[in-house]
Formats: C-alpha cells, structure tokens, sequence
C-alpha cells in the first residue's frame, strides 16, 4: 500500500465522480446474477442523466427490460487510470446502484447510490450532487496534459521535486505526475517497494488549459527559488504494475 497522501485543494467527491464518469473509456454492469464489461458504450446527456447504447444480443438489456422499475436491478463500475505509467495506476473507483429503462436506442440508469473511492477512503455521494455536478474543467484534457509533462518535460518535474518536503523524498527512485486538476498537480513518489503521492496546490484554480500552463509556470518558478532538486536514488522504481 501508499504512504499517506496529501489532499489539498482537491476536488469534492461530487465533481471527482463526475469526472470519473466523463473521462472513463469502459465500464462493467452487475445485473441479475451476471457482469458485462462494455467499451464506448456509456454517455451521459445534458441533463446529467447516464445512458448506456448495448449490442443487441447483450443480457443486459433483458435484464432492464423485465427488471421492476424502482428497484435496484444494476451496479455500474467505473475506474479512474493514471494516463501516466506509475506502480498502481488505478487512482479511483466509481459505483453507481439503480436501475435501467429502455429510451428509444439506449437504456438510461437511474442513480439511487453513488459511491466514490479514493485513496483517502470511500465516500457515498449525494445523488442530487452527483446530478448536479460538473467534471472538472481539465479532466478531457488531463490525459493528454499529463502525458506531454511526463514524456517532453522530464526536467520540470525534476524542478518540482524542490518544493516537496525532503521527508516526502526518503528513499524516492522514481517521481511522476500523477493526477491535475483546476485545483493543482498531484506527483506520485515511487520508491523501491512503496510509493506516495504529493499533491502541489495552485494559488488559485485554473479553468482551462490556458490557465493551467500558467499556474505551472508559477510553480515552477517558485521552485528555481527553492534551491537544488532533490536527489533521487535511482533512475526507476522497480517497473510499473
């Protein structure tokens, strides 16, 4: 397991949910005894609702259509991957309780419990919240952002290492981005056998991309102050898993 992380400034569980959602390229659904994974096949719409578009031959969709409407019939998962190789990639796990109805070409699921689990622990979100809700603005973006500061720019978040607490760097071999957000950039520490995770808050939230690259710029330029980049032990951690 981790070390204990660093939160600040985070997003609430509300709006991590949503963005969950709105980011995961899969999901599985439990339903009548079985499990289905599906690729591709879940959108959420304007008004929040989350719908499902299955192959003909799915269960599922039998399952859905004699379901008793009001009850729970189905558990959907949802998981959150780190765009960036890291030792654990998965940073959350997204279930939502409820039920389906046929609409047109697509089923649409009615939410009766939302949970979230982070690396801080499991929270059960307020389903009005969850409705209500907005992914964060950066999260379509995030993988994309994530990858390009990990792969072209190797050098900045070594300079990012000097606003880290030595403590948090004992034993470090590997130090990668893990998560942003409109509140800051997330590093995940990795070391032989353990890792953990460093969270480097924004002075203010950043809306979009453009925003974002100048927050970073602002953290970097807070750690050209800050002195020497911490040394690491090694050039790796022992593989990524």
């Amino acid at each position: 397991m981790g070390d204990s992380q660093t939160w600040a400034a985070a997003p609430g569980a509300a709006e991590r949910a949503r963005s969950v959602l709105a980011t995961a390229w899969s999901c599985a659904v439990t339903a009548e005894g079985g499990r289905e994974e599906f690729v591709g096949a879940h959108s959420v719409s304007d008004d929040g609702r989350l719908l499902l578009r299955l192959p003909d031959d799915s269960a599922l969709l039998t399952a859905a259509i004699c379901a008793p409407r009001g009850e729970p019939s189905a558990v959907l998962e949802f998981a959150d991957v780190a765009p960036v190789p890291v030792r654990h990639r998965i940073r959350a796990r997204l279930w939502l309780a409820g039920w389906f109805t046929p609409e047109d070409d697509h089923l649409a699921f009615h939410a009766t419990r939302v949970v979230l689990r982070r690396p801080s622990g499991a929270a059960v979100v307020a389903v009005d919240a969850f409705t209500a809700a907005a992914p964060d603005p950066l999260s379509e973006a995030e993988a994309r952002l994530l990858t390009h500061l990990a792969d072209a720019h190797p050098d900045a978040v070594e300079r990012l290492t000097r606003l880290i607490d030595p403590g948090s760097l004992h034993g470090a071999v590997r130090v990668r981005p893990l998560a942003v957000d409109r509140h800051g950039l997330t590093l995940r520490i990795e070391r032989a056998r353990t890792h953990g995770d460093v969270r480097l808050p924004f002075h203010t939230p950043a809306d979009g991309v453009a925003q974002l690259t100048e927050r970073v710029q602002r953290l970097l330029a807070r750690a050209s102050g800050s002195g020497c980049p911490r040394a690491l032990q090694g050039q790796r951690a022992d593989g990524d898993r």
